[in-house]
């Protein structure tokens, strides 16, 4: 099957023939269904804590922050914006100014990057922005999002505030970012270029780190009838194995609680009370459950079964009230042995869709994340990996169709065997930014 050219390629991005082969065995047999019991609701795997709770568990993470730990935010942003700019792209191919574009160009001054396009219009302003300024290259966490007196803010200093704001340990606040290879160096130099900045504002110091998602975790492209796909050299294709492969990334990080958190999911600072709060809620639930679990574990009648359930890392899941935008869902899955799990699922692992009609709510990405055990060691965080529940999509490259493996889902897959807890979050706290024009919206003004 692998020719000795094609072993060489696999070793030099890390990649056993072993674990190649399983790739393409799982083109040829797929993966198996779950077993799901049903969507998560309110009092059904989905906690509601009222005021007098949400203050009690405020309090718990404030304590938990006074203490001597290791707290640290970790932001996927390594894709790409230019799906963001899909439509603007469109105009400047065909000249046709749809609702979107006319929406667009009739409100460029209320954009933050608006004041570098004055006196320009229809496609001239277009052009500029996605090749002048480069917009339609960057990645999202660099592009202008608010507004402020004393500058435009891009998603990655969003997120530096936001991390001043809940996650600051004895003065300093860790982020992570994971980044792509090309944009490694313009991150590191924006963070540097405002960094002082921010930290007299905030009167912190700011720890911040980079990764770049492992060569080792990117997987082989597939014919139909699951043979190798070969580029037109004759090398075997490889691809990003999607977001599921950051678990790799996560696991090289030194903390105790990780918040995870998307990048284009920020607000101004005008609106950030309802986020701050809410983050502190989930911290609180987190820290308290582990500290229930941690008692537990070092009780000596503790069953080896019971051991063995509790001995796993935790996150703390927000969820949102369903609202139309996409994004994977909580639902309780009957295992192998009987027993119920709580998983935030996507559609493409739902085969029945009136589970998917019945579901309540959906995960905006919004995790806290509990990684060391009870004497303080790391979890090696692959030992979670469900790996049967990755899934197969249908692409294709210079013309010819090929099926594409996706790992198991950083939030999926990839933390299936956590201890999982479910929390309501509101709708205010959620706010992405999939398309230009969704800057337009009241919440990024």
């Amino acid at each position: 099957m692998f020719t000795p050219q094609d072993i060489q390629q696999l070793e030099q991005r890390g990649i056993s023939v072993e674990k190649a082969q399983a790739q393409l065995d799982s083109f040829r047999n797929g993966f198996p269904e779950l077993d799901i019991v049903a969507p998560a609701a309110v009092k059904k795997g989905i906690l509601a804590p009222k005021k007098r709770e949400q203050d009690e568990f405020i309090a718990a993470w404030q304590q938990y922050l006074a203490e001597d730990h290791k707290i640290l935010k970790f932001v996927p942003a390594s894709g790409a914006a230019s799906r963001m700019f899909k439509n603007l792209f469109e105009y400047l191919e065909n000249g046709v100014e749809t609702p979107f574009i006319r929406e667009f160009l009739d409100n460029i001054d209320r954009f933050a990057f608006g004041d570098q396009l004055a006196g320009k219009q229809g496609q001239e302003a277009v052009r500029y922005l996605l090749r002048d300024m480069n917009y339609g290259n960057l990645p999202k966490g660099l592009l202008l999002f608010h507004k402020y007196r004393d500058g435009a803010r891009t998603p990655a200093l969003e997120h530096m505030v936001e991390g001043a704001l809940y996650a600051a340990s004895n003065g300093q606040v860790r982020l992570h970012f994971t980044v792509s290879h090309d944009h490694l160096p313009l991150f590191r130099q924006h963070i540097a270029d405002n960094l002082e900045r921010f930290e007299q504002k905030y009167n912190v110091r700011f720890d911040i780190s980079f990764s770049e998602q492992l060569p080792s975790t990117d997987t082989l492209a597939a014919n139909p009838d699951g043979t190798p796909f070969r580029n037109a050299d004759g090398t075997l294709l490889f691809r990003p194995g999607g977001h599921g492969a950051l678990i790799e990334n996560l696991n090289q990080q030194d903390a105790d609680i990780v918040f995870i958190k998307n990048i284009d999911n920020v607000v101004p600072d005008r609106l950030k009370k309802e986020t701050i709060r809410y983050k502190q809620i989930l911290a609180g639930v987190l820290v308290t459950e582990q500290k229930r679990v941690f008692e537990r574990l070092q009780d000596p009648t503790i069953s080896d079964e019971e051991r063995e359930r509790l001995h796993r890392p935790i996150r703390v899941c927000g969820v949102v009230k369903n609202t139309g935008e996409p994004g994977g869902g909580p639902f309780l899955v009957r295992e192998k042995d009987g027993s119920i799990s709580y998983q935030i699922l996507e559609s493409s692992q739902i085969s029945d869709p009136e589970l998917m009609k019945q579901s309540t709510h959906f995960n905006p990405v919004d995790l806290v994340c509990a990684i060391r055990d009870h004497e303080g060691k790391p979890y090696n965080l692959p030992d979670f990996v469900d790996p049967l529940t990755g899934f197969i999509s249908h692409k294709s490259k210079d013309g010819k169709e090929l099926l594409a493996l996706e790992l198991p889902g950083l939030w999926n897959g990839a933390m299936a065997r956590w201890n999982t807890i479910f929390v309501e979050v509101p709708v205010e706290t959620f706010n992405p930014v999939k398309t230009v024009n969704d800057l337009l919206r009241e919440q990024h003004q």
